[in-house]
């Protein structure tokens, strides 16, 4: 088994993350001001901006500015630092848009929909009525022992 210290020792060679930013990343490019964004906040580690792309209107992207990807190989101190920055734009939401809910939501890697290989995070207004579904079908355990053996194998990799 790899220690999360193996990985992201591994990860600058195999995945190609590191803590600089990378020319051909669409979002290191919006971190350069290369490519417009319609910025919400920024600091000297995160950037959050709109989505081109929005579930709902006031869907924000919270990013964090040293490129890193996937989510597992991320820098600690990245993902705590984007996590608040997460949290401030909810509030936002929820306080400047009449938010009623929010959703956030990561992805990691094409098979689970990630799009930019770049860590980031949704932060999607919810509202009364706004057309939306639970973003998932929600499935369940053969039996309560398949459940117990799922776990232990997630136990056993910490």
């Amino acid at each position: 088994m790899y220690s999360i210290s193996d990985l992201r020792s591994c990860s600058e060679f195999f995945l190609g993350v590191s803590r600089e930013m990378s020319s051909d990343c669409i979002f290191c490019r919006i971190i350069a001001g290369e490519l417009p964004s319609a910025k919400i906040y920024e600091d000297a580690d995160t950037m959050a901006f709109m989505d081109i792309g929005p579930v709902s209107k006031g869907h924000v992207l919270v990013i964090p500015k040293t490129h890193c990807d996937p989510l597992m190989a991320a820098p600690a101190d990245a993902l705590q630092k984007t996590i608040l920055t997460v949290q401030k734009i909810a509030m936002a939401q929820v306080k400047g848009l009449g938010a009623a809910a929010i959703n956030v939501t990561q992805a990691n890697g094409a098979l689970a929909g990630q799009l930019v290989p770049h860590v980031h995070f949704h932060v999607i207004p919810r509202f009364e009525n706004d057309g939306q579904t639970r973003n998932w079908i929600p499935g369940k355990y053969a039996t309560p022992n398949e459940m117990n053996q799922v776990a232990d194998r997630i136990r056993q990799a910490l």
